[in-house]
């Protein structure tokens, strides 16, 4: 098997996989504002949430992989964002939002919301590594994908 990443059929998994998600959802939605609150009504811990809210992901039934938002950590020297931002283009993808924090020990921290509904890519982990394998590029993470 060559792609980390797998479709599976929730009816297999342990329930707080979706409360996770459900979790997240009301979070994001502005329902609720606080994680504790969040994890008290769809019934898991804090630490179930902190410890899948990064990795488990629900597919939107009505436009399937279209959206994915992805972390980056470059290092600050002058083109390394332009760059990325070309090779994203290049593949296919959409740039929607950049959010790039002031750098720190000569590493910026990049969030890049992307629309790859028309992306070239046969799988996201070959963006991911591909977009790792760019110099000056010192981390590129999937956070979530809709």
């Amino acid at each position: 098997m060559h792609s980390k990443y797998l479709l599976v059929d929730k009816s297999i998994l342990p329930d707080y996989y979706e409360k996770v998600i459900e979790a997240r959802s009301l979070l994001s939605s502005g329902k609720i504002n606080d994680v504790s609150e969040a994890v008290k009504v769809v019934g898991i811990s804090r630490s179930t949430y902190y410890k899948y809210k990064d990795y488990v992901f629900a597919l939107n039934k009505d436009t399937g992989c279209r959206k994915a938002v992805i972390s980056f950590t470059l290092s600050h020297k002058a083109g390394i964002l332009g760059e990325v931002l070309g090779k994203l283009s290049e593949m296919g993808a959409n740039i929607l939002t950049i959010t790039q924090n002031m750098p720190i020990n000569s590493r910026a921290h990049v969030v890049v919301s992307l629309d790859i509904s028309c992306i070239e890519v046969a799988h996201l982990e070959e963006l991911i590594s591909i977009l790792n394998g760019i110099n000056g590029v010192t981390g590129a993470k999937l956070i979530s994908i809709e």
